[in-house]
């Protein structure tokens, strides 16, 4: 019996670039987009492994920005004092992309990743926000002093920036929808971590999903939970259009 093979070429970037020395992938879908995201990877990775989270966005109609951190993969230079002000200077890229324009901008944030997400939500006017184990400033800071980050800092405008950072203020000010999503087996942030940001959420949208088990890195590429999380950024980006 002939076998059939079916043959699934997965979608590429729309484009690839630099601006303001930050390597990003554009995804745009074929038709106007309901609005976009800027994906923001965690402590020792890169954009690449957030292909998979781009793909899922796509696919549910929204467009999508993947980029290096500073200190990571293509981007240039330490990461210092401009961890906000990057993410404003991607949110404003993708709002300039044909399309785009002024549709909703929402942010997803993995470890630093989410911590980043959460603190720059009202920079940039992110209308909604996905943060998955979000590490806390505190813990970040400890691993600076300590010399465990894996990946080239400014130490002195790092510090100054974290010291000055709370995500538990911030998420009790933020009024858009807020998505937590955690795994109770969590070995590198605590899952009370996330159990403690959803006492402050305003915004009755905002919720906490909590997985029985797993681990640090289970959440953020489980197709499920990424299909999830999608929906859940097409409601609330939908709500503001």
């Amino acid at each position: 019996m002939r076998r059939l093979v079916r043959r699934v070429r997965a979608p590429l970037p729309t484009s690839v670039g630099k601006r303001e020395g930050l390597e990003y992938t554009l995804w745009l879908p074929n038709e106007e987009p309901a609005g976009g995201v800027v994906v923001l990877h965690g402590a020792g990775s890169c954009k690449e492994t957030h292909h998979d989270y781009a793909r899922t966005v796509l696919a549910a109609g929204l467009a999508a920005l993947v980029y290096d951190q500073r200190g990571h993969g293509a981007s240039e230079g330490p990461m210092d004092g401009r961890m906000l002000s990057d993410v404003l200077a991607m949110a404003s890229l993708l709002r300039s992309q044909s399309g785009v324009g002024d549709l909703p901008i929402a942010l997803r944030g993995s470890s630093m990743g989410g911590c980043v997400a959460l603190l720059a939500a009202s920079v940039v006017d992110a209308r909604a926000v996905v943060a998955i184990c979000p590490a806390p400033p505190t813990g970040l800071r400890r691993a600076l002093h300590a010399g465990s980050l894996q990946f080239e800092v400014d130490t002195e405008a790092l510090e100054r920036l974290l010291a000055g950072s709370d995500i538990y203020e911030t998420v009790a000010e933020l009024t858009v929808p807020v998505l937590l999503m955690h795994a109770a087996g969590d070995e590198v942030v605590p899952v009370r971590v996330s159990r403690e940001l959803s006492r402050h959420f305003l915004n009755p949208a905002s919720r906490l999903i909590e997985v029985p088990g797993g681990h640090h890195r289970s959440v953020q590429h489980d197709p499920e939970l990424q299909a999830l999380s999608a929906q859940f950024l097409v409601r609330a980006l939908a709500a503001v259009t």
